[in-house]
């Protein structure tokens, strides 16, 4: 039986099946355009474990990796990053108070 996952792993994962015995097959993503597409996919689909997982923290490990993984393809270090983290921190604050917004009220464009 053939399991067909089509998706971006780990660099170490070939290896570990090999180590197990497992027949595999790969492939590399030679193209940016599809490369970026396979870590945005990768995103969701840790983002979505995350939520499944009562929110592990092993899940959030993997999220952080595809983030690594995304700005080391965009050419942003990591420290560059955090920067913008904390200006957007210092510009709209974090979520600590847990505050949900209800909704705003708009005047009519009629």
């Amino acid at each position: 039986m053939t399991l067909v996952y089509n998706k971006l792993v780990r660099d170490k994962i070939p290896k570990i099946l090999e180590d197990k015995g497992k027949e595999f097959s790969i492939e590399f993503y030679h193209d940016d355009k599809i490369y970026l597409e396979a870590l945005r996919r990768k995103l969701i689909e840790e983002t979505d474990e995350f939520a499944e997982s009562n929110c592990s923290v092993e899940e959030l490990v993997d999220i952080e990796e595809v983030i690594h993984a995304i700005l080391k393809f965009k050419g942003i270090s990591y420290e560059e990053f955090e920067k913008l983290r904390l200006k957007k921190l210092k510009e709209r604050g974090a979520f600590d108070n847990r505050i949900r917004l209800l909704s705003i009220e708009e005047e009519s464009q009629c």
